[in-house]
């Protein structure tokens, strides 16, 4: 006598990814893969301050001249990118994509840029310029202080 083989519906991968994100929306620490394929890591850093979501004060990025005129840099570690769109112009953002919560990677052809499922967004103004991001980047207050870029998250 054979025994018929124990069948299971397989979890769709869809299943798998909303409730990795419900994980995060609720304050989880659960990573999520993106689908999008990633060209590189180049413009991504990190520096030595964190930044939480309850940081009240400036955080210090290090120096403006970092951050290329046109482009920007995203500071991993703080989920914060700096562009300059002109010439000592500069401009902050959260660095985490507004779609799935992945930080973006890299800002190219004058774009913030998300790994992940391929959301695009403006370096003036982090208005989304390429979905599936339903919202553009949350805007911070940036200053040059002595040279050093300031940053304070709302």
């Amino acid at each position: 006598m054979s025994e018929a083989p124990e069948t299971r519906p397989a979890t769709p991968r869809r299943t798998v990814l909303c409730g990795a994100a419900a994980v995060l929306a609720a304050g989880g620490t659960v990573a999520v893969a993106g689908c999008g394929s990633s060209s590189g890591s180049s413009g991504s850093s990190s520096g030595s301050s964190g930044v939480s979501g309850a940081a009240k004060g400036p955080v210090d990025l290090g120096p403006a001249s970092a951050v290329p005129e046109g482009g920007g840099k995203v500071f991993r570690n703080q989920k914060i990118v700096v562009t300059q769109p002109t010439a000592g112009e500069y401009k902050a953002f959260s660095a985490v994509c507004t779609h799935a919560g992945c930080v973006v990677d890299q800002v190219k052809n004058q774009q913030i840029q998300c790994p992940c499922h391929g959301s695009r967004f403006a370096i003036a103004d982090g208005a989304v310029q390429d979905g599936p991001a339903p919202r553009p980047l949350p805007a911070y207050a940036v200053t040059v202080d002595g040279g050093n870029l300031k940053v304070t998250p709302s």
